[in-house]
């Protein structure tokens, strides 16, 4: 007597995979149901929307880098300004 069941090829990954595969379906028809075929999400339109985020950080980043060079040749240019007005008498 065969102490295997009577599909022995079945194991819990095999059911799990199942479950994922069909749970991609599900999400797959809901959103080509709810947005229609022509506004699905795809790998291309994932990459490029990924790009797209990585060059608005980029642009974030920058402005924000020019704002703290302007920030700090103010407030250089203020030191200098205090320090022609008042200087430190030299012992």
């Amino acid at each position: 007597m065969s102490t295997n069941g009577p599909n022995p090829t079945l194991r819990l990954t095999t059911i799990s995979r199942t479950v994922a595969s069909l749970a991609v379906g599900v999400v797959d028809t809901l959103e080509r149901a709810m947005v229609g075929d022509g506004r699905t999400r795809t790998a291309r339109g994932n990459a490029w929307e990924a790009v797209c985020a990585d060059r608005a950080r980029a642009e974030q980043r920058r402005e924000l880098d020019r704002l703290v060079a302007e920030l700090t040749a103010a407030r250089a240019a203020a030191r200098e300004r205090r320090e022609v007005r008042h200087p430190e008498p030299v012992s």
